[in-house]
């Protein structure tokens, strides 16, 4: 099969960054599907794991965590697929990755793709998605279905892959949104997903929300850096959450939600598969009411770009988009 790989970890303008390499096929066992890949989204976490080090690869390693396809074939104890099928999933960061012609995935951490989408559309999804919804219903405890509708989130890098479909999750489940952008094009983008307000992540964010009417707001979702953290402590409500996704080595004082009694919530999607948790499965059940939610209208893919075909070159392309830190919702690259 055709496959994207490195063996070096270098910079992405480097023509040995990625290769285009042959490998067999893999064969489906246990609860794995054996996916025929048809896309695939390049995410910030994909550009994190190539960046420049001394690490040499043995062998080639295979990176992607995102990919919308056709089930190929299906291990003897697979119960929620059959061949056929058309499904949308991040895998595994402990696993070969999307960027090749087929994959193994357990299925547990699987959807069934959204009908009315195409293999791109579909591609951009299943990575943020999970972060999002994870981040939100499973880390901050909000209500996915509306009980606590009127409450407020601020979500800070609003434009990006993960904040582009948070703002739609956070609105179908009742809350006011104040997101941030700190660009025409990404206000502009943010504002047609649904949000309600939007503030410059640029400029001091604590007066420009308490301007809008907000002393403090309920709940914080950091999707860019840490750099906000400061700003975050100040504008979360007394015993309010504050979610993030991001590394960080900065300084994150606690003395503000200490007196505040206010908690901090990491997000990390791909702990359920990582350590296979009790519970990994809700992955397969969120990724599938996405999908319904999607079918009926109600939330819509995050595509910004597609690229094609499936090949070093293009994957070189794509990374070097996310490196620019400018993207606005997501990237896929389409076809082999």
């Amino acid at each position: 099969m055709k496959a994207v790989a490195l063996t070096r970890y270098l910079p992405v303008s480097d023509p040995e960054s990625f290769l285009d390499i042959d490998l067999p096929k893999p064969t489906a066992s246990g609860r794995d599907l054996l996916v025929a890949i048809k896309a695939v989204s390049v995410n910030p976490v994909d550009a994190k794991v190539r960046a420049p080090k001394d690490q040499v690869e043995e062998t080639p390693r295979i990176l992607g965590w995102d990919a919308s396809g056709v089930v190929e074939a299906v291990g003897p104890d697979v119960t929620l697929f059959k061949v056929g099928d058309e499904v949308y999933y991040a895998g595994d960061i402990t696993r070969p990755g999307t960027n090749a012609e087929y994959q193994l995935v357990d299925e547990r951490i699987v959807g069934n793709k959204p009908q009315s989408l195409s293999f791109a559309e579909a591609a951009a999804l299943p990575l943020t998605t999970i972060t999002a919804y994870e981040a939100f219903f499973d880390r901050l405890g909000i209500d996915r279905d509306g009980a606590d509708k009127g409450q407020s989130v601020l979500i800070i890098g609003a434009g990006g892959g993960v904040g582009s479909i948070a703002i739609q999750l956070a609105k179908a489940a009742g809350l006011v949104v104040i997101a941030t952008a700190s660009r025409p094009e990404t206000s502009s983008w943010v504002k047609e997903l649904g949000a309600d307000h939007v503030v410059n992540h640029r400029e001091p964010m604590v007066e420009q929300v308490r301007a809008l009417g907000f002393q403090h707001v309920d709940h914080i979702a950091i999707f860019n850096d840490m750099r906000h953290w400061d700003t975050a402590v100040e504008l979360i409500r007394p015993e309010g959450g504050i979610v993030t996704i991001d590394d960080t080595d900065l300084p994150m004082p606690m003395d503000g939600m200490k007196m505040k009694a206010a908690s901090l919530h990491w997000e990390f999607m791909f702990a359920r598969a990582m350590f296979q948790t009790p519970d990994m499965i809700e992955q397969h059940n969120l990724l599938s009411y996405v999908a319904a939610e999607i079918d009926a209208g109600r939330i819509r893919t995050t595509l910004d770009q597609v690229l094609s075909p499936i090949n070093a070159e293009t994957i070189r392309a794509a990374h070097a988009l996310i490196e620019t830190g400018r993207a606005k919702g997501k990237i896929v690259v389409e076809g082999f």
